[in-house]
């Protein structure tokens, strides 16, 4: 068989991307089996994808303890969220979960971690983002860091989190204008996940993502926990001691109904099936990568 590979294919996909994978419930919710190596070639692999018109525009969901908990309380946040087309592991508790569950994630994938990933990997690839959300500063910073950081990222375009809903429409038009690969949408719980399914037929990039506060993280106003927290699920207590306020009643009514969600509604899903084109596939990349050298 005769295999042609454009240009920007073989910048773009460093491995095979879209293989199948497995899926575990964790507390209720349908979550990825990926990690986040592979979430970043699955991105890059569908951009290019939805600019050639081979495929539709991807949601991307972040499920943690908080996700979890409101997903069993509120049945209209649970209709919005099973929208998404990917649901990743961005809490570490649904790690564990996953694990008890016999079919294990192989890592956290924390969206404070995979916006750095994804524009790494964009920056590479020649892909382009666009960050929707947070204050007028705090967007503007978190752009200029990003560039800095990552020599060669396009950021077609920045927009503030405050607006009105009739206002989306030509938010939407922004976006596509800019001709963004990747949106990211950090507009909070639960309001960012409606955003993104009211617009999903609007939105002309290829991956959406949502990124709640990451931008703040980006731009150091918010710190993240030590490592040794992170890896034992202890991140919630280190925000808490930061903004025991703010967080108090958040974790004091999430926490234990997450957990127990976690413990008593976690179960594996049927095992992706093999793909028949794999070997062709793993023939193909090894190319690109002798090429891309």
């Amino acid at each position: 068989m005769t295999v042609i590979i454009r240009t920007e294919e073989r910048r773009a996909v460093p491995r095979p991307a879209n293989d199948p994978y497995a899926e575990v419930v964790v507390g209720g919710l349908k979550t990825a089996c990926l990690g986040r190596d592979r979430m970043s070639a699955m991105m890059v692999d569908d951009c290019f994808k939805v600019r050639r018109g081979e495929r539709a525009p991807k949601l991307v969901f972040a499920s943690n303890g908080h996700a979890i908990a409101f997903a069993a309380t509120n049945a209209r946040f649970r209709e919005v969220f099973e929208t998404a087309d990917i649901v990743h592991a961005d809490g570490q508790p649904v790690v564990m979960g996953s694990r008890l569950a016999g079919t294990p994630i192989p890592e956290r994938s924390a969206t404070t971690d995979f916006i750095h990933d994804a524009c790494k990997a964009a920056a590479q690839t020649g892909l382009s983002v666009f960050l929707l959300g947070a204050t007028e500063n705090v967007s503007a910073r978190c752009a200029e860091v990003l560039a800095a950081r990552y020599p060669g990222l396009k950021i077609a375009g920045r927009r503030n989190g405050y607006f009105k809903r009739e206002d989306e429409a030509a938010i939407c038009d922004e976006i596509n204008a800019s001709g963004a690969d990747i949106l990211f949408v950090g507009l909070s719980v639960p309001f960012e996940y409606e955003f993104c399914v009211r617009n999903k037929a609007r939105i002309r990039s290829g991956w959406v993502v949502t990124c709640g506060g990451c931008y703040n993280f980006i731009t150091g106003d918010y710190r993240r926990a030590p490592t040794w927290m992170q890896k034992y699920a202890l991140e919630w207590l280190y925000r808490l001691v930061r903004e025991p306020k703010r967080l108090f009643w958040r974790y004091a009514v999430t926490n234990p109904l997450a957990l127990a969600l976690i413990v008593l509604n976690s179960h594996g899903l049927k095992p992706a099936k093999a793909d028949p084109f794999a070997p062709e596939v793993d023939k193909v990349v090894a190319l690109r990568a002798r090429r891309v050298r």
